[in-house]
């Protein structure tokens, strides 16, 4: 099982983007059954088992054993990942991509897309891989902004000016600063 699977086919979000089915990759975390599947939830084995073709048809769900049952193959699938990621691709950019300043919110939805492109064509399964996720949270008031964006970015420069040479493996790095929550509840 991969940790992503990234949609960008238009077939396999439709197959995905259906209650029922939602249900039926989330009882096939582990491997399963449809007896056992229409068991949890409810329903006929031929019901799931309509479902869980759908999500074989569209790689979202392996078979990964058979076993016999009273004369019969019965096949146990799983879940081909534990999370589903959708391609922005899949609706589209509605106009066009331009530049942005840098510190506009649409220059941020550009990266993040970017972001989820790259991370999405790694093998996420090499336990090798090296990369590192730093969250935080910082309070800035509104009269530092202008020196805080400053000092970050004079930051980020001096990694990139001392890191950027043409050896070695490359990275990317990607800082997202946005205001947390609706600014709007902020007294």
């Amino acid at each position: 099982m991969r940790d992503i699977v990234y949609l960008d086919q238009i077939e396999q979000a439709e197959a995905l983007l259906k209650p029922q089915r939602i249900e039926v990759l989330r009882q096939l975390a582990v491997p399963r059954s449809c007896t056992e599947v229409a068991v949890e939830l409810d329903q006929t084995p031929q019901r799931v088992y309509y479902h869980v073709k759908r999500l074989l048809d569209a790689d979202l769900v392996r078979q990964v054993a058979e076993r016999r049952v009273r004369g019969i193959q019965e096949g146990i699938y799983q879940a081909a990942g534990r999370s589903y990621w959708l391609s922005p691709r899949l609706v589209g950019r509605i106009g066009l991509r331009r530049t942005r300043d840098r510190l506009s919110i649409g220059y941020l939805v550009d990266l993040m897309e970017d972001v989820q492109a790259d991370l999405a064509a790694l093998d996420l399964a090499r336990p090798d891989l090296p990369s590192l996720g730093v969250s935080g949270d910082i309070r800035v008031r509104p009269e530092q902004r202008q020196a805080f964006l400053e000092e970050l970015q004079q930051t980020l420069q001096d990694l990139f000016t001392r890191y950027g040479g043409a050896d070695g493996d490359a990275f990317r790095l990607a800082v997202a600063c946005y205001p947390k929550g609706d600014p709007d509840d902020r007294a």
